[in-house]
């Protein structure tokens, strides 16, 4: 494997929370062009190892590494990560009554412009270039105009999270359980956006308790976590036999 193409290495990681171990020898390789799915059973530390990954304050690493493109980021705070390209989609995305979700977006997208030395775009530049990406989401105009995720349903909230992931352009996505509440016609919506936005440049982590969303982003590996830890990986065959089988026959076996 060569480096270049490895986005994101995690090394023997081992993080506790208030005294309590939470992920152990936690081991992940993500290249440029996978896409990766992590199930397993509520408990088993898929979430935290989502905000572990975007520098979540909460949590103490106890040992172990990140690398992103090659680099440590264990010292590296949640907004440069982000602005570095790790975006984590959250599985209960929170409201902010107040903001509208037009300057939201933008402010989000002129933190990362600064960041790079890049020009800011000013509201009307930055309309055309956000209206075009809520048609990827089969999202309305009229979405940007009120407060972020206030009153939206579940399916929309999980799109308005698939937006700022287009428009912010990361380079690894980790999307923790987007799939959960969403009818068949939203994960459809869902899938195709992020279908759309993977290339051979970038990486994505599907957290998800259910093969469902694997019919529709097709991933290279599937891993299944068990107390902080991989204990199995495979491919799509592997969502395939949990959903027939559970989960309790994999770990008698492992």
């Amino acid at each position: 494997m060569s480096r270049k193409d490895l986005l994101l290495d995690i090394q023997d990681l081992q993080v506790s929370i208030e005294n309590n171990i939470i992920l152990e020898n936690f081991n992940l390789k993500v290249k440029k062009g996978e896409i990766h799915a992590i199930m397993g059973t509520n408990g088993s530390g898929k979430s935290t190892f989502s905000k572990v990954i975007a520098g979540h304050p909460a949590y103490s690493i106890l040992k172990g590494n990140i690398l992103f493109n090659e680099k440590s980021i264990l010292e590296i705070s949640p907004e440069e990560r982000s602005h570095l390209g790790i975006f984590l989609a959250f599985q209960y995305p929170i409201e902010i009554p107040g903001v509208s979700n037009e300057d939201f977006l933008r402010l989000s997208y002129n933190a990362k412009q600064r960041f790079f030395n890049k020009p800011e775009l000013d509201p009307i530049q930055f309309l055309q270039i956000v209206t075009e990406k809520m048609k990827l989401v089969n999202m309305s105009p009229s979405f940007l105009n009120r407060n972020v995720n206030e009153g939206f349903s579940g399916g929309e909230k999980k799109r308005n999270e698939i937006l700022q992931m287009i428009l912010l352009n990361p380079d690894i996505c980790i999307l923790d359980e987007t799939d959960s509440g969403l009818d068949i016609d939203a994960l459809k919506i869902i899938s195709k956006g992020i279908n759309n936005f993977m290339n051979q440049d970038k990486g994505i982590i599907l957290i998800t308790h259910y093969q469902r969303l694997l019919d529709y982003i097709n991933p290279k590996y599937v891993h299944v976590m068990q107390k902080g830890k991989i204990i199995k990986t495979g491919s799509l065959e592997l969502a395939k036999e949990l959903e027939k089988k559970g989960y309790q026959q994999l770990f008698e076996t492992s």
